[in-house]
């Protein structure tokens, strides 16, 4: 079981302590994207990264659409990986999908769960009257069907979207050669799963200690939905950073480190 799933999941552990923090990365993306991250906290604490399957070096052979077809699925990535290194207590990491996937595990588990960092989150991202999450059905439509026909127009398209930061060209060129690295059909299909899910009622059966870091300027999660994922959860702590772009644990690493680690050692 232990090699099985350290295999399938593409598992690295490192550092040092007696907590385990546990990175979880986003759609699209790999556990390279936590490359400027990570080793800021091995030193006071054992560090865990993984692919979610179908993404990265993970074992692409067990991936299915009946498992990996609701966000469910994931989660359970996340909770095998738990248990065959035996963690409890963890600080769970997680980018943008990830903070649900870990939303959910802290749901079905919270003794395994101490703290949930979430980057650029969203329970939903479809616009409805009384809830704005940034894009109207047409707009996933249109995504989903570009990447169907065109993946890598696509990953062009969408990379300075996500990145921002236009003065740093070449933070959309290295993500879109992230993006482009997916297998296109396993790809399209957790874009579907990520931007259909709809976790919002979930977040206020979360009981653990929750720190939300929101980008100023989020083209994919804005500040009104990183207002709604904190409104939700009883026990959270919103911070807006000066960081703009979905990613800023690429785009603006020192400060997203420095947010985490003040947060775990308040």
């Amino acid at each position: 079981m232990y090699e099985e799933i350290i295999k399938r999941n593409n598992v690295r552990v490192f550092g040092q302590g007696k907590q385990m923090l546990v990175f979880g990365h986003g759609f699209g993306c790999d556990q390279y994207v936590w490359s400027e991250i990570a080793p800021a906290f091995e030193d006071k604490y054992r560090v865990v990264l993984f692919d979610y399957v179908g993404s990265g070096k993970s074992d692409k052979s067990a991936y299915s659409t009946e498992r990996y077809g609701t966000l469910h699925g994931y989660k359970q990535d996340l909770l095998d990986l738990c248990d065959a290194l035996n963690l409890e207590n963890i600080v769970f990491v997680g980018h943008s999908v990830s903070s649900m996937i870990g939303a959910l595990a802290s749901i079905e588990r919270p003794e395994m769960i101490d703290k949930l960092v979430m980057i650029g989150p969203s329970p939903y991202y479809l616009n409805e009257s009384d809830y704005y999450g940034g894009f109207e059905k047409s707009d996933i439509d249109e995504l989903l069907d570009m990447m169907e026909v065109n993946y890598k127009e696509w990953a062009k398209y969408l990379a300075p979207v996500v990145m921002q930061n236009e003065d740093r060209p070449h933070l959309a060129e290295e993500f879109e050669q992230i993006l482009c690295s997916n297998d296109p059909v396993i790809a399209r299909n957790f874009a579907e799963v990520t931007f259909t899910s709809d976790v919002r009622s979930e977040l206020s059966k979360v009981t653990v200690p929750t720190l939300i870091l929101q980008p100023q300027f989020d083209a994919i999660a804005p500040p009104e939905v990183g207002r709604f994922v904190h409104e939700q959860i009883k026990d959270s702590q919103l911070i807006v950073m000066e960081a703009a772009g979905h990613n800023p644990h690429i785009s603006h690493s020192e400060e997203t480190v420095k947010l985490i680690q003040a947060y775990l050692n308040s």
